[in-house]
């Protein structure tokens, strides 16, 4: 007789009552934090929004976002020559790239950018006899941030490009070695282009990194987005409300960097669709996979030769 009235039951989901007090909780915190400052009479909002599009600011942003590029170029390429020299049977070249991510990975990028500052301190000049220049005259504020920027992160992209190569099914490299390509060609055309789907995603957190990483150079007065903001700020004493037009830009270039990267990994995150047609990534690279049940290679790996 039990057994259709326990049948009849439903299930009712377990009511979290903590976790509802505490979002409440938490959005009143908020809620008086953002009251607190939008009511600070020491914060002027009118000037915030007269001086987002200051020709200074304007120019600073374009130094930042030219740093930001040029940097992730340079340390992109220099990663992955770093990553194949550490990754080479050659043991001089391995311990020359153990050696050169040791040393900047160890030491704070802001220690690297005030090192290449004043670098003539060390080096009056660069070169030998009468071809020698003033070291000044050739590392400026600009040249000793990207300098910094883009050794810095060629240590960091060395380890994400070897992690992505090390992801690789040795049997990919095998497959090639086997149909007589070099060791070059056979990291050029079949590790790295698979590689690339370990590879990306890190690096577009690397761009936002390096993204908010250049208001360092505001140290040495390269020109940035940070280093306009100040030198407004200190003419009239606004320096809280050109901090925020500063964070307002870096919010705004760090949300379309991580926009940029979500779709990235949406496209090239797979290399087979489901229905076994050949994804954006082989559709890149003309690769696709080795034959599950023959193990034979596929005619895509063979043109590759």
């Amino acid at each position: 007789m039990n057994a259709p009235h326990a049948m009849s039951r439903k299930a009712v989901p377990n009511r979290h009552y903590g976790q509802w007090i505490a979002a409440l909780v938490i959005v009143g915190v908020v809620a008086l934090l953002v009251r607190s400052i939008a009511a600070n009479d020491a914060i002027q909002w009118s000037k915030i929004g007269s001086r987002l599009f200051l020709p200074s600011i304007i120019g600073g942003l374009y130094t930042t976002i030219l740093l930001t590029v040029a940097s992730m170029v340079l340390g992109v390429v220099g990663g992955i020559v770093v990553a194949v020299m550490r990754l080479s049977n050659n043991v001089v070249l391995s311990r020359l790239a153990s050696a050169y991510i040791w040393l900047f990975r160890g030491t704070p990028i802001l220690v690297q950018i005030l090192i290449w500052f004043n670098l003539a301190l060390f080096f009056p000049t660069l070169g030998f006899g009468f071809l020698s220049v003033d070291t000044n005259s050739v590392i400026t504020p600009f040249g000793a941030a990207l300098l910094g920027l883009a050794l810095n992160e060629a240590a960091y992209m060395s380890e994400i490009v070897r992690g992505g190569i090390l992801a690789v099914d040795a049997g990919q490299k095998e497959a090639a070695q086997a149909l007589g390509m070099s060791e070059g060609r056979t990291m050029k055309r079949i590790v790295l282009p698979q590689a690339m789907r370990v590879i990306i995603p890190p690096t577009g957190n690397e761009l936002i990194t390096v993204l908010k990483t250049t208001s360092l150079v505001a140290v040495i007065g390269a020109g940035d987005l940070l280093t306009k903001a100040q030198a407004v700020g200190a003419v009239d004493f606004t320096k809280m409300e050109m901090l925020i037009v500063a964070s307002i830009w870096y919010l705004l270039l760090t949300t379309l960097a991580s926009i940029g990267q979500a779709r990235l990994e949406k496209h090239y995150g797979r290399s087979l669709n489901r229905d076994g047609s050949r994804g954006s990534m082989s559709r890149l690279t003309g690769l696709r996979r080795l034959s599950p049940r023959t193990g034979t290679l596929t005619p895509a790996l063979e043109s590759a030769t």
